[in-house]
């Protein structure tokens, strides 16, 4: 069952939009179904609630019974009696029961699969906020670099006398906190691997990958709408308890219908025995009782709540979308605006040529930066919100 369950999501996974992506992300993702330890406990479980359910429409155990009444007055023999009976439910019963089973099974596997998207989801994630941090460490890196140099031009202009302790001070503040800043980059990008390696089963990950390779466009909304309402298995169990509900009905109906018991008897003294089948009706005259009623109910509560649910689910869906579509356009501007200016080197070279001082420098250099650094974070934010949008998809 484990196998047959792996393989049908291995496939699903394989067949994914997703799989478009870069082999790093697909690469960890594989990883992550293969090995995680929460996966495969919950597929231990299904297969064992799958078999839990099935017992459910077993037969009722054979009854052997036997007599032997050797006491009391009696000129004959001592009497004995031995009866075998089964008793069993009209057909009927055993069919829409076991048509229940299979919707629920199908309920669980919906659950199972639930699951494996938030888990896969969050690796992902974490992939993703690893390039992310990639690029701040790359932007990180040359500003190290380059408050390093504006330090020690500072530093021979304060030995010259030409500049005072004070703006030496800043220079070497300035770079320190640039070197800080990739400290905390690369304690960030270690504790998001550990993360990887915990869903990973406690194995490492390797990822390589440091540029996202996905257009940050969805398509048509209407078509994303149906898509993920086609596959996405939490609204795909709205459904589905609609379905084991109208199964549920459909059982309680039946259970209406009268039970049977079917046997063997043999009794007798010495010298005389009576051998013979006998057979028996069950009318559920009270046991089923208010059942359909309560199924019925059910029923209509669970039609109610599919139709609550999924319209929760459009519109959050409807906000996430719009959301995504004000910053993307947000995004293109800061790109559009950005690209091809060459402020650090701009402002270098004024600062070299005694232009402008230094807190000049710096306060226009944090401008630019800070423009850029929330450049990185839209984007960032952008890919993390189309991982959620597209999370059906996985």
């Amino acid at each position: 069952m484990r196998k047959k369950i792996a393989f049908a999501l291995g496939v699903c996974l394989l067949s994914s939009r997703l799989y478009a992506q870069s082999p790093g992300v697909i690469g960890v993702l594989q990883q992550v179904e293969q090995n995680n330890k929460e996966l495969k406990a919950l597929a231990s479980l299904l297969e064992g609630k799958q078999l839990e359910l099935q017992s459910g429409n077993n037969l009722p155990d054979p009854q052997l019974i036997a007599f032997y009444l050797p006491f009391g007055e009696h000129t004959t023999g001592d009497y004995t009696e031995f009866q075998v009976s089964q008793s069993f439910e009209f057909p009927a019963v055993y069919g829409a029961r076991n048509g229940l089973i299979k919707k629920q099974k199908v309920q669980l596997e919906l659950e199972y699969a639930a699951r494996r998207q938030e888990i896969l989801l969050t690796a992902q994630k974490y992939c993703r906020e690893l390039i992310y941090l990639d690029k701040r460490m790359t932007s990180e890196q040359k500003r190290v670099e380059q408050a390093k140099t504006v330090y020690e031009q500072a530093q021979e202009l304060y030995e010259k006398e030409q500049v005072s302790i004070l703006e030496l001070d800043k220079a070497k503040v300035a770079w320190m906190q640039e070197q800080f800043k990739v400290q905390q980059i690369e304690s960030d990008q270690r504790n998001l691997l550990l993360l990887l390696e915990n869903l990973n089963g406690g194995r490492a990950v390797t990822f390589l990958l440091r540029e996202y390779t996905t257009s940050l466009e969805l398509g048509n909304k209407d078509s994303l709408w149906q898509d993920k309402l086609d596959k996405d298995p939490v609204l795909k169990q709205f459904r589905q308890q609609e379905t084991i509900a109208q199964q549920q009905l459909k059982l309680a109906k039946n259970k209406a219908l009268p039970g049977w018991t079917a046997g063997y008897n043999t009794q007798g003294v010495a010298g005389e025995r009576f051998s013979g089948v006998y057979g028996g009706i069950s009318i559920p005259l009270w046991s089923n009782k208010n059942k359909v009623k309560a199924a019925q109910s059910h029923l209509e509560f669970r039609e109610t709540s599919a139709a609550s649910g999924t319209m929760k689910a459009h519109a959050s869906f409807e906000k996430q979308y719009n959301e995504h579509q004000v910053m993307l356009t947000r995004f293109q501007e800061y790109q559009s605006t950005l690209s091809g200016l060459n402020s650090d080197e701009l402002l270098l070279r004024a600062y070299q040529l005694g232009e402008i001082s230094f807190l000049e420098y710096y306060m226009e250099l944090q401008f630019y930066r800070q423009a850029y650094d929330t450049m990185l974070e839209i984007q960032h934010r952008l890919y993390q919100s189309q991982a959620e949008l597209l999370k059906h998809q996985l």
